[in-house]
C-alpha cells in the first residue's frame, strides 16, 4: 500500500500494525463515504503524549504529499482517488486490542477496541439497514459519525425482524426522530465514552428534523435514491 513508507517513516520500529477498520472491516461500507479506514497501531512503549503523535503523522502525510484533513480521531487523505481515513492509536500493553487515541476537539484521549466495535456491527445482523442510513445520512448532507449511527441503527431494530428492511429502516428513522436528541450511547469497548456526545445539540436536532421529513415522504425516493 502506497501510505505504508509513509507510517513506518513516522513510527519506525514501533508500529505494530496498520490494519482496515471503520466500515470498510464491519461490511457496512457504502459508495460515496470514506473509501477505506486504516487503524495504525502504535507499541505502548512509545513515551510521546497523544496529541504528538496525531500531529506528527499529520506532518508527516503533509511532508509526503498526502494532502492530509485533520479530524477528530482520525486524518483523512486521498490515495489514487480514493478517501482514506487513518486513525493513530497507542496500544495499552504489549499484547491486547485495547488502544488510546487523540480526541483533537476536544483535546483529550479516549480508550477505544476496534476489534470490539467490528464484532459488534458485524454480529448485528444490520448491516444492511446500516448501509441504507449511511446513504441517507450522505445524501442529505448530515453530520452523524459512523460508529454512532452504527449504534443507533442497531438498536432501533432491536426486536424487529431480520430481514425485513423496509420496515426496519422506516423504524430507525422513527427513532432517530423521536431519541437522537435524548438517547444515550455508551461505545461497548469503554463504558466512559459515550459516543452520543460526539454531537452538538444542534447537530442532534438537525438530525432529528431531517428524519421527521423523510417519514412524511411518499416513496422511498424520497428518502435514499
Amino acid at each position: 500500500m502506497a501510505l505504508r513508507p509513509s507510517l513506518l517513516r513516522w513510527a519506525g520500529q514501533y508500529l505494530v500494525s496498520m490494519e482496515p477498520s471503520g466500515s470498510f472491516a464491519k461490511g457496512t461500507a457504502i459508495r460515496g463515504g470514506t473509501d477505506i479506514d486504516i487503524f495504525a497501531s502504535l507499541s505502548s512503549q512509545v513515551s510521546e503524549s497523544l496529541s504528538v503523535i496525531y500531529n506528527t503523522l499529520l506532518n508527516r502525510l503533509r511532508d509526503d504529499g498526502f494532502g492530509p484533513r485533520p479530524q477528530n480521531v482520525s486524518i483523512g487523505i486521498k490515495i489514487g482517488g480514493y478517501s482514506v481515513d487513518v486513525v493513530p492509536a497507542r496500544r495499552h500493553g504489549p499484547t491486547g486490542e485495547f488502544h488510546s487515541l487523540f480526541r483533537r476537539k476536544e483535546q483529550t484521549w479516549t480508550q477505544t477496541n476496534i476489534i470490539s466495535h467490528i464484532n459488534t456491527v458485524r454480529n448485528s445482523g444490520r448491516a444492511e439497514e446500516i448501509m441504507i442510513m449511511k446513504a441517507w445520512r450522505e445524501q442529505k448532507r448530515l453530520t452523524f459519525p459512523s460508529f454512532y449511527l452504527e449504534l443507533v441503527t442497531i438498536e432501533a431494530c432491536r426486536g424487529h425482524k431480520v430481514g425485513d428492511l423496509s420496515q426496519n429502516v422506516w423504524t430507525t428513522l422513527a427513532y432517530v426522530r423521536d431519541n437522537i436528541k435524548m438517547g444515550v450511547f455508551i461505545d461497548p469497548a469503554n463504558t466512559n465514552n459515550r459516543i452520543s456526545d460526539d454531537l452538538t445539540a444542534k447537530e442532534k436536532q438537525d438530525l432529528a428534523d431531517a428524519a421527521s421529513i423523510a417519514r412524511q415522504a411518499t416513496n422511498w425516493n424520497q428518502i435514499v435514491e
